[in-house]
């Protein structure tokens, strides 16, 4: 059973290899934020080696991101890191420690650029950064094939988050502190796949909850939602019952499907215009079994919709191609240029 259900969800889901073991509850949503928040405090540095990362990207989660470089959280070593540009592990240590290292890099950089538009990227879940490379891509294409555009400095940052090792919220507070900590307080552009679309209206919900005391929401301009389980996820309520799901997919699946109704009370929506593109595959002989209705096969259009939606449009894309389509991208580029879904001739 354990083989026939993992090659199931690695071919609905895009799943690679590499996952191991998780045991996994729907516990309580701020559980392991409390972790995190214990390391805080922690000015302590570790001595470095300056060496490239060797990959298990699913384990770390950025908090920081300043030209490329990052402040990490890994929560299975409880422990911080700073990685340059190029992926170059430059310290580690406790989260103090490593805010000021990268403070310390700001001091001394010569060419650092501070962006007035940041487009953040957002993968889904079982997934890395690297999956939304086609988005970006499309990004520069589009900005080359139009000079005319206003002369803004825009950057794309795509997010890593541990999707199957921490909570929506954790994966939301992370998201948050990012973007609060931006140099130049920069206008928001959002595009997110599955997961964090949902990653994403957490942390609107929280921010609205909280007051927004930096004044993040206001910066949030346009908003992408690519395949998002708006209103939950029926395939993870129904793989619920198989523990290697749990296993797996760790509590941000569980609240996607089972423990949907107390995820929903918490989610905000965007404070922007914002466009959902989805996947449906109904003519294709290629269908899921645990699904009832049109879908990409993995989220059926009605989980997808939300009234509020600026513009929505389907596809004929699987759940899990949905960002490197090339339609896709040229309609999510149109959209966070020029608000509709439509490209210009």
């Amino acid at each position: 059973m354990l083989p026939a259900i993992r090659l199931l969800l690695a071919s609905v889901f895009g799943l690679g290899a590499g996952i191991g073991s998780l045991s996994v509850v729907a516990q309580d949503q701020t559980s392991d934020l409390e972790e995190v928040t214990e390391d805080m405090e922690d000015g302590k540095k570790a001595w470095n080696i300056p060496l490239p990362t060797l990959g298990g990207k699913q384990f770390w989660t950025d908090f920081r991101w300043w030209n490329g470089w990052k402040v990490q959280y890994n929560s299975t070593l409880h422990h911080w890191r700073l990685l340059d540009p190029k992926g170059i592990r430059r310290a580690w240590g406790g989260k103090q420690a490593m805010l000021d290292e990268l403070q310390a890099t700001k001091q001394t950089a010569s060419n650092a650029n501070t962006p007035e538009v940041v487009v953040l990227l957002a993968h889904g879940l079982f997934r890395t950064h690297g999956s939304m490379v086609p988005i970006a891509e499309e990004l520069r294409r589009y900005e080359a094939a139009h000079p005319e555009l206003p002369t803004q400095k825009r950057e794309c940052v795509s997010m890593t988050y541990a999707s199957t090792r921490n909570s929506i919220a954790h994966h939301a507070t992370a998201m948050r502190e990012l973007l609060e900590n931006l140099e130049g307080e920069p206008k928001i552009w959002f595009v997110g796949h599955s997961l964090g679309n949902i990653v994403f209206r957490y942390m609107i919900g929280d921010l609205q909850r909280s007051g927004d005391p930096k004044g993040l929401l206001p910066r949030i301009e346009r908003a992408v939602m690519l395949g998002p389980p708006n209103n939950g996820s029926a395939l993870a309520k129904s793989l619920t019952g198989f523990g290697v799901f749990e296993t797996l997919a760790g509590s941000s699946g569980v609240h996607l499907g089972a423990a949907w109704e107390k995820l929903q009370s918490e989610l905000g929506t965007p404070p922007c215009p914002f466009a959902i593109v989805i996947g449906d595959i109904s003519q294709s002989r290629l269908q899921n079994p645990f699904l009832e209705g049109a879908s990409d096969g993995i989220v059926t259009v009605s989980e997808a919709t939300l009234e509020t939606a600026s513009e929505i449009r389907t596809f004929p894309v699987i759940h899990s191609f949905l960002m490197s389509d090339e339609n896709i991208t040229r309609a999510t580029v149109s959209f966070l240029f020029g608000g509709s879904l439509s490209p210009a001739p």
